[in-house]
């Protein structure tokens, strides 16, 4: 989606002869995560005062004064802004803003820019993760049927979706249904009911929601009103927004019919009425904001003009290419019955013409898978109902649906696709506008058709969705449950999405989810596509793959620059000076000024004739490098004389004649002293010149005056038989066809090399133009939307697209049998399992019970994520606690051995002392024993002189310990 604005005279894509493509290559800091699956860049429009904050989502708010950014940018030096510029911004004509592409990550995230001008709204890039839905009252979306999502391809900056039962609201989205909001509106739903507006009953409900780039469309019973400015307005606290408008007050209104596509400056809508105006269509036209309704036919109704009485206009169809509008009538004949037409109204000529009736009973195709309606062939006793039609403005495929389905590339010759039950009724259809066609029925199946085949596919319910849901519930996925409302479907950057609400554990939420288109067909082919082949005396079971070729690839692409007429520039953020690395304020209002002034250097730059530098970017730097080689040579050399310099637009900011080096700069970040933490490096915003192909074909292909586009396509062959030989058989099985929407103004060519060795062809394919299809005109208006389609014959159903991982399977998760297999020993588990097959119930050509019984050995089972990570924290802990402890040792160690040797040293001395004190005793009882004088006074003598004798060695000690030194 594009972000919201006024229209303005411009085509999109196609319609744009030069586009702006700005690569913001991912922050420094953040390359670590570059691979997390889970989380996005998205690029989104905000204020200036949010910027930074976690859950802002005030986006489409009115222009802020530009002196708030000037607050950032003043603590920079040479900001890359003119005061000129900015006062043209504040005083020109605004447009519409950018479009937001949100890309996965492992991407360099994408902006897709025009060349506008007057931006009104800042940039904001965020990277975020899975965010929160919010919780919806069940009634609103629990059993009501799904709806249609409608609006302006790559215009509409915001989706909106009514069908929310007895309630006048919307849900409102600007990220795809990412986040959301429900919208209460404050409309009158004034009852016109009358004899000429046959209205039978009255609703609260919002049936018909068209967005386009400026302007919502919705219906209400037979009322309709549109809305046109900010966006954040419709969504208010405390009422419900008051700012629609109501338009074709005294019409009855049945139905609004969207057209997708907007042509030069302006967008449709179509209002088909009932009652007094029945027979008429109003046409809505959109520009730069202003809503204006036209009815059409001028002249008469469309009635009249068929030459009918009564007639009912069911659908209508608006051709932007050729200003004309087909139209499903449903006419009633008193004599017959009811049947339906195609009728072809040219707004410049103000012509009728009824270019197909449509048969009246299904056509009995026998089992064919396709019939071609020309009117001899036979029915059956269903009758053709008509509900709609959709075409595709660049193959001009127009589908007629209702309990059928048509389809045709001239809306004058139709083909009846067999494959879709006549006893279901189609609701509504999706269509990619890239070769993909989604059906969604009354009983909310869905369907899928290819361009190129004649097959309608069963998605859901199927097999193939059976077995995707339940390999989704093992890996615990959020986003499918048992109890489930699709609320709509709609395609997106090629892929097929639902919008579902589901309830789980009582709890509801509204939920986005991708459906697997290739992965269901694969599913569901293996399931039913597999063979029983004897071999020997059993039958083997093997799966058939019916796709010709193993391998196809682009080769020998053009370089894309002159073919997409887009011009690309590389913007890094700048450095954040910070310890932690990330984005504060500053550094995003930083980055969004200079992707900002980018954007506006672009659409300035006029590109006068002969200048040597086709780049906007270059005013940027032009004076530094120039001032550059002054200081070192004294002479500037080569390249355009400087324009002088100019003021600086924020205060504080000088624009010096002749700046500092940018090495002075970069010196400055490299010690962390840049002002504001934040370093700009401007010599790395550059355009890229030398973009390669990387080996697919560009979106969109411009050729002009008889110009060309050559590629080649290489294909694998599969087992080939030689039969009739090598080449031959490679020729018979892959064979290339190019199917061209306007054969009458483009051609191509195909030429064919056999590579035997290889078992491959290769495929060289021209396109050219005819060179008398167009007229001249003004650059980028009036350019003819055409397609071409590749196909492999035989391919159709057949070959999915694999990734570079291929397809995976989801083993051994939570609920699986071999989901946290514990293992008993060292060894991890092993198991054995011996599997029986038999031909019982399976080959009735023998009386026999054919049994063969064989082992599987399993092994490296894995364990649960929980079980994983127990060991793993168990583990860390273990080894941490034994480091702790080796440290601890070895810091305790010196310690622990003084204690010892003190503990030793004390010890040695009691026993010392002991066996001294034990050895003077005995001395002393073997002199008393002995000598045998008195007992009375020799005993005190001998006393006191034992205890003295003691005394002295205490003291001698004593003093030894204290002389002693602790080692």
């Amino acid at each position: 989606m594009s972000p919201a604005g006024p229209a303005w005279p411009r085509l999109r894509v196609l319609q744009t002869l030069w586009a702006l493509l700005v690569v913001l290559l991912a922050p420094w800091r953040l390359w670590a995560i570059k691979n997390t699956q889970e989380c996005t860049w998205q690029v989104v429009l905000n204020n200036f005062e949010t910027v930074g904050k976690k859950d802002a989502s005030d986006r489409f708010v009115d222009q802020e004064p530009l002196y708030t950014v000037d607050k950032v940018f003043s603590q920079l030096v040479d900001a890359p802004i003119d005061p000129d510029e900015v006062r043209g911004l504040v005083s020109g004509k605004r447009e519409r803003s950018w479009t937001c592409t949100p890309l996965g990550s492992g991407h360099l995230p994408t902006l897709s820019l025009q060349t506008y001008l007057g931006f009104p709204y800042y940039l904001k890039i965020n990277y975020s993760c899975k965010g929160e839905l919010f919780n919806l009252i069940p009634r609103y979306f629990v059993n009501v049927p799904s709806r249609p999502l409608w609006y302006t391809v790559d215009q509409a900056p915001v989706f909106i979706l009514g069908g929310i039962p007895e309630e006048k609201a919307i849900l409102l989205t600007d990220t795809n249904f990412k986040d959301f909001f429900l919208v209460e509106l404050s409309i009158d739903s004034c009852w016109v009911g009358s004899f000429y507006c046959p209205q039978t009953s009255f609703t609260a409900t919002i049936y018909d929601a068209i967005a386009t780039e400026s302007t919502l469309f919705i219906r209400q019973n037979q009322l309709i009103y549109y809305f046109t400015g900010t966006y954040t307005t419709l969504h208010e606290s405390n009422r419900g927004s008051g700012r629609w408008v109501r338009v074709l007050a005294n019409e009855c209104i049945k139905k609004l019919c969207p057209v997708h596509f907007h042509s030069n400056g302006s967008e449709y809508v179509m209002a088909l009425t009932t009652g007094k105006h029945e027979g008429y269509v109003h046409f809505g036209t959109i520009t730069d904001g202003r809503v204006s309704f036209e009815l059409l036919p001028r002249q008469r109704s469309v009635c009249s003009g068929i030459l009918v009485v009564n007639c009912s206009i069911t659908w209508a169809v608006f051709i932007a290419g050729d200003y004309n509008l087909l139209l499903l009538v449903e006419i009633e004949d008193p004599s017959t019955r009811k049947y339906f037409q195609v009728v072809s109204y040219d707004l410049v000529s103000d012509y009728l013409v009824v270019l197909y009736t449509i048969p009246e009973f299904i056509p009995d195709a026998r089992g064919l898978e396709f019939l071609m309606v020309l009117g001899t062939e036979s029915y059956t006793n269903f009758p053709m109902v008509p509900k709609g039609m959709s075409y595709n403005p660049y193959n001009n495929l127009l589908f007629i649906w209702g309990n059928f389905l048509l389809q045709s590339y001239n809306s004058k010759n139709f083909i009846y696709l067999a494959d879709f039950p006549k006893e279901l009724s189609i609701k509504y259809l999706v269509n990619s506008f890239y070769g993909d066609t989604a059906i969604v029925t009354e009983t909310e199946e869905i369907w899928y058709l290819l361009e190129g085949s004649y097959q309608v596919y069963k998605l859901f319910p199927s097999k193939g969705w059976e077995v995707h849901v339940s390999l989704q519930v093992m890996q615990q996925s959020s986003l499918y449950a048992p109890n489930e409302t699709m609320v709509t479907l709609f395609y997106e950057d090629h892929g097929l999405y639902q919008l579902v609400y589901l309830i789980d554990n009582q709890q509801g939420r509204l939920v986005k989810r991708l459906v697997p288109v290739e992965q269901l067909l694969m599913y569901q082919q293996i399931s039913n596509d597999y063979l029983l082949e004897r071999q020997g005396s059993h039958l083997t079971l093997s799966f058939t793959n019916f796709c010709p070729f193993t391998v196809m690839r682009l080769r020998d692409l053009p370089n894309p620059q002159i073919y997409t007429r887009q011009e690309r520039y590389r913007a890094q953020p700048p450095r954040v000076l910070e310890p932690g690395g990330f984005h504060s304020d500053n550094s995003l209002a930083v980055y969004q000024g200079l992707v900002y002034y980018l954007l506006w250097l672009h659409s300035k730059y006029d590109k006068p004739y002969a200048d040597p530098v086709h780049d906007p970017t270059w005013r940027w730097w032009k004076n530094k490098k120039q001032d550059q080689v002054r200081g070192e040579g004294g002479e500037s050399v080569g390249g355009p004389s400087p324009d002088p310099p100019s003021p600086s637009p924020c205060p504080g900011t000088v624009f010096a004649p002749h700046p500092v080096p940018q090495d002075y700069y970069f010196y400055l970040a490299s010690n962390w002293r840049s002002a504001g933490s934040v370093h700009v490096d401007m010599a790395s915003y550059e355009k890229i010149y030398d973009l390669k192909a990387e080996n697919e074909l560009p979106e969109r292909i411009f050729l002009d005056k008889g110009t060309s586009y050559r590629f080649s396509v290489f294909l694998t062959a599969r087992e080939p038989e030689p039969l009739h030989g090598p080449s031959f058989q490679l020729q018979s099985k892959v064979g290339l066809a190019v199917v061209l929407a306007d054969p009458e103004c483009i051609e191509a060519v195909v030429k064919e090399e056999v590579l035997v060795n290889r078992n491959s062809v290769l495929f060289w394919v021209t396109l050219s133009d005819k060179r008398f299809c167009f007229d001249q005109g003004i650059s980028g208006h009036h350019l003819m939307k055409t397609s071409m389609l590749l196909k492999v014959v035989g391919s159709s159903g057949h070959c999915f697209q694999n990734t570079n991982q291929g397809p995976r399977m989801w083993l051994c998760m939570e609920n699986s049998p071999c989901h946290d297999t514990i293992p008993h020993s060292i060894f991890a588990s092993e198991f054995f399992f011996k599997v029986l097959v038999s031909n019982r119930g399976v080959d009735k050509s023998t009386y026999c019970d054919y049994q063969l019984t064989f082992q599987l050995h399993i092994h490296g089972l894995p364990l649960s994520a929980r079980r994983a990570f127990l060991i793993l924290m168990v583990s860390a802990s273990l080894f941490v606690g034994l480091v702790i402890l080796y440290v601890i040792s070895c810091l305790l160690s010196p310690y622990v051995v003084k204690v010892c040797n003190v503990l030793c040293w004390k010890i040695n001395n009691i026993i010392a002392w002991e066996s001294y004190i034990y050895s003077i005793a005995s001395d002393t009882g073997a002199f008393s024993n002995t000598s045998g004088i008195k007992s009375g006074e020799s005993s005190g003598g001998i006393s006191r002189v034992v205890s003295k004798v003691a005394g002295e060695n205490r003291t001698d000690t004593k003093e030894t310990l204290r002389k002693k030194p602790i080692s």
